[in-house]
């Protein structure tokens, strides 16, 4: 079982959702790239899931309880005390991480997990650097289609600029970016009952082969296997 709600409109300025899941049997699901940054609370504690460039396979055992808050894409800043690149790829247990601290003990039962995560969020936004205020409208040119070059051009930054506006942003470079914001809106088309070959035109692939070729590159398998699961905890 997995869930999602909105964050609240104390955390609705850089965060995605808040959500929740329990395990109803063992299996492993598979985390695909979506630009963003959780905070998960698992089995084994707190940790940080970041930005991914690729599939990230995870195992759970039945019972097992995740609750998370997701980042917008871009969105993370300083939270955690380091920068988002360093981030990319990896599962770092939270208390290696300087930004954040949280007692876990301070909440000994799943469901008051999401509260005392929401409250230290909440805490370090007020403290926190804000976001790139370029980053959503870099995102949404490089989702629409417009090169690395013309984004730049279009928000008065060079190339370089833009790449290194973009790494510490999201995560990523730019083209990188680029392909996993297009793979997302491919991911939500499908999952809607958009035809494939609609979804190659709308999402911006050069034809339903691109796409093919492009969502196996990003998630590892083909896109009727993550027609129907939704994002799962990393």
């Amino acid at each position: 079982m997995y869930e999602e709600r909105p964050p609240g409109p104390d955390l609705a300025g850089r965060v995605a959702c808040v959500w929740h899941q329990v395990s109803e049997t063992g299996t492993t699901h598979l985390v695909v790239p979506d630009a963003c940054v959780d905070l998960i609370w698992g089995p084994e504690g707190l940790f940080v899931a970041g930005p991914d460039t690729g599939p990230m396979p995870t195992p759970m055992a039945a019972g097992d309880t995740f609750t998370g808050i997701r980042f917008k894409p871009g969105a993370v800043g300083d939270v955690f005390g380091v920068p988002v690149h360093e981030l990319r790829d990896q599962r770092i247990p939270l208390p290696a991480l300087p930004g954040l601290p949280i007692d876990e003990s301070c909440a000994p039962r799943p469901e008051w997990r999401l509260e005392a995560m929401r409250a230290a969020v909440a805490r370090r936004l007020t403290r926190s650097d804000a976001a790139d205020p370029a980053a959503p409208a870099i995102a949404k040119a490089l989702m629409a289609g417009r090169t690395v070059t013309e984004v730049a051009w279009d928000l008065g930054f060079s190339d370089r600029q833009l790449h290194r506006r973009a790494v510490a942003a999201f995560g990523y470079a730019p083209k990188t970016l680029q392909r996993i914001v297009r793979f997302q809106r491919a991911l939500r088309l499908a999952r809607a009952g958009v035809p494939l070959a609609e979804v190659a035109v709308t999402a911006g692939y050069t034809d339903q082969a691109h796409l093919s070729h492009d969502v196996k590159r990003l998630s590892g398998v083909p896109m009727g296997r993550l027609v129907s699961p939704v994002r799962k905890p990393a």
